[in-house]
């Protein structure tokens, strides 16, 4: 059981929660990920390691309130315990030394995860440039955050609300032109929006590393559910990821996955308002 310390709402449905959690922090390294439970009816569920304090004891996690047990843990306020809370688990980003230059793209609550991996490698003297990509200026998030630990930062948004208008791959597509030489590039978000950062470095043989986030149960490997195809070979996101090669990765069949339950989601998370609804409604005189 672990208890929120800090609660912030980054934007209308993504939310920050700082917990204390310091055998996680004290260990946690970027590229890991816990998985909690609100109560003992509650389903398990990942969520990456957005940042730790070691010295607070501290971890802090970042979500998106789209299904049932997301939204029961948006519910729970500062002061509030989440029942269980398990990690680190998970491979950390493994970076080999002479990366020199790195660019993150970040894709929605995706930022979340890609902040995690900018602090760590900007902190470890590497040149980072961030690409961030939102639909429109209101539910931007972490940009104070992501220019503390960048060397560039260019924010994307569909409307052109804010920053530049387009793609995530427009941008990326436009600094490979103009000659900015990465040795890596780190892509974490919406399924489609890794897929095509993908495309878009493999023409020049650019390594590219995704963070992979299929449906996970135990986290241990055992259950078998977040396997993935990679390079024509099954593996097993939670201990062999999460993060792997994206020009091998089979994001058509991940993609296909994914959306096995999501009818069953929507439906338990229809259930939930229902009762809330009537249950405000008895208590009403």
């Amino acid at each position: 059981m672990v208890k929120i310390v800090r609660k912030r709402e980054l934007n209308p449905t993504v939310t920050l929660m700082e917990v204390k959690a310091p055998l996680i922090a004290r260990k946690a390294l970027a590229g890991q990920f816990i998985i909690f439970r609100v109560d003992e009816m509650g389903e398990r569920v990942p969520l990456t390691i957005s940042d730790y304090d070691r010295e607070k004891g501290t971890v802090t996690i970042i979500f998106q309130k789209v299904g049932l047990s997301t939204q029961l843990l948006g519910d729970l306020d500062e002061g509030d315990t989440i029942l269980d809370f398990v990690g680190p688990l998970g491979i950390p980003t493994e970076i080999p030394e002479e990366t020199k230059k790195v660019c993150i793209v970040g894709g929605g609550v995706g930022c979340a995860i890609a902040y995690a991996q900018a602090k760590a490698l900007f902190n470890r003297g590497v040149h980072v440039d961030v690409i961030t990509g939102f639909r429109s200026k209101d539910i931007v998030i972490l940009e104070e955050e992501f220019r503390a630990v960048s060397h560039h930062l260019y924010i994307m948004t569909d409307d052109g609300s804010y920053g530049e208008e387009g793609l995530v791959t427009k941008k990326l597509q436009e600094l490979i032109d103009n000659g900015e030489g990465y040795d890596l590039v780190i892509a974490i978000g919406p399924i489609p929006m890794m897929k095509f950062v993908c495309k878009t470095t493999e023409p020049y043989n650019l390594k590219t590393i995704v963070s992979l986030n299929p449906l996970m149960i135990d986290g241990t490997g055992m259950c078998g559910c977040c396997r993935v195809t990679v390079g024509g070979q099954v593996r097993f996101a939670c201990v062999d990821g999460p993060d792997f090669d994206g020009h091998q990765v089979d994001f058509a069949e991940l993609m296909n996955r994914n959306a096995v339950y999501r009818e069953e989601e929507e439906v338990e998370k229809e259930k939930h308002t229902c009762r809330m609804e009537e249950l405000g409604k008895a208590l009403i005189p």
